[in-house]
């Protein structure tokens, strides 16, 4: 090619000499083996260092894009100095999550399988005479996810290690090849460059992962549920003595002089001072109390009314407008059981989740373990449980209550 197509200002003819060559002191570098002259050109249709007279008009690479080799091996460099910066910081990085998150994630599985044990042998306690042997699988549940959570962290560390390492010897390779090779040596360790840092692009880095997390769902039994249930319910001296705020019931709604029963009126009450706690569009109404430690249990007569709902909610609930914000089972402030005709779901945040029951409680039981975070509805006639909610609640909870046929009181 010419001079000018090649880019790179006027051509060296053989009266300029043989151009500025390697640097003081440094050793003569090969010779091309066809002119005999130093290979101080670049051709990067052939990727490799060639003389002047490869790169002239007569030679073979005329017409090729032509460049100086010690503009080739400066760009080399540079481009090992941006490997070697991005491999520090992502061996930062690695070193961080080894070092910060990885303790704290054994930490936490730790704490969490103990406070899991613990749950398990309180309940089992209960019931000691009828499931050992629960208690023994359950354990041994719990040791297992304990022992699986804390080997996958020390594989965590193990992969880890081995990434550093070979990050490190990378690094090492890279930075031996910047401070011991010239540029002819350097270009032709191309192929070896690019290898290692596509080595080091293989290597990702770190992403939360669920295998490094204690499963609470191992100590999660349908027959501790049931016995423990039956044991708890047995074992209280009373339910609670729940009473209905009136300055929250909805106008749609009329409540009893004792502060238990709540009926439903199709026609909105004109008499009702509103207030900001009152709910003014659905039939809701809120308890008087709310509890935020500790086992409770309440109960409440469902059998004359075909559309109810009963749980428990955030003091935050909204109580104005018709939209789902202040509809209970349909937000974030509320966990409800709810029945319409022959349906019934357990609602919360939107998400309903229906429930098959063989028949129509009369009365339903509501027990809030507030220690285990679970809320769990049964019928009180048998004793039956219904449904089971695991959530971490993030306030005190009230009792909660929605009817939109009849009557539903709560049973002292």
């Amino acid at each position: 090619m010419s001079v000018e197509s090649a880019g790179q200002g006027p051509w060296p003819g053989p009266e300029q000499g043989p151009g500025p060559g390697p640097g003081p002191g440094s050793e003569p570098g090969p010779l091309c083996p066809e002119h005999g002259q130093a290979l101080r050109w670049f051709c990067c249709s052939e990727r490799r260092p060639v003389c002047a007279a490869c790169a002239g008009l007569g030679g073979r690479c005329r017409g090729h894009r032509i460049r100086r080799a010690e503009e080739r091996a400066e760009e080399l460099r540079n481009k090992i100095v941006d490997q070697c910066e991005r491999l520090q910081l992502q061996s930062a990085t690695i070193s961080k999550y080894v070092a910060d998150i990885l303790p704290g994630k054994n930490q936490r599985a730790v704490s969490t399988a103990s406070a899991a044990r613990e749950l398990v042998i309180q309940r089992l306690g209960l019931v000691r005479s009828l499931c050992e042997s629960e208690e023994q699988r359950l354990l041994e549940q719990v040791h297992g996810e304990e022992e699986r959570a804390h080997q996958s962290i020390l594989t965590q560390r193990v992969h880890w290690a081995e990434a550093l390492q070979k990050l490190d010897t990378i690094r090492t390779s890279l930075v031996d090849m910047l401070t011991h090779l010239d540029d002819l040596q350097l270009i032709q360790k191309e192929q070896e460059i690019f290898e290692r840092t596509e080595e080091a692009e293989g290597i990702l880095d770190p992403k939360e992962s669920e295998k490094l997390n204690f499963n609470e769902k191992c100590t999660r039994s349908p027959l501790l549920t049931q016995l423990w249930a039956t044991a708890v319910l047995g074992s209280l001296s009373g339910t609670e003595d729940v009473r209905i705020n009136e300055r929250t019931v909805s106008p749609f709604l009329q409540l009893s002089d004792d502060q238990r029963t709540l009926t439903f009126n199709a026609k909105k009450s004109k008499t009702c001072a509103d207030g900001p706690e009152r709910f003014d569009h659905w039939p809701n109404a809120l308890a008087t109390t709310s509890f935020q430690a500790g086992l409770h249990a309440w109960t409440v007569n469902v059998e004359n009314s075909c559309a109810y709902k009963v749980g428990v909610a955030l003091g935050q609930l909204p109580r104005k407008g018709s939209g789902s914000d202040s509809r209970l089972g349909y937000n974030a402030f509320s966990w409800v059981f709810s029945r319409y005709d022959q349906e019934f779901r357990f609602s919360h945040d939107g998400q309903h989740e229906p429930l098959a029951l063989l028949r129509c409680p009369a009365q339903l039981g509501v027990l809030l373990d507030l220690q285990a975070q679970e809320l769990l509805f049964y019928e009180a006639g048998s004793g039956t449980v219904l449904h089971t909610h695991h959530a971490s609640f993030p306030g005190p909870l009230f009792p909660v209550f929605a009817v939109a046929d009849q009557t539903i009181s709560i049973v002292r």
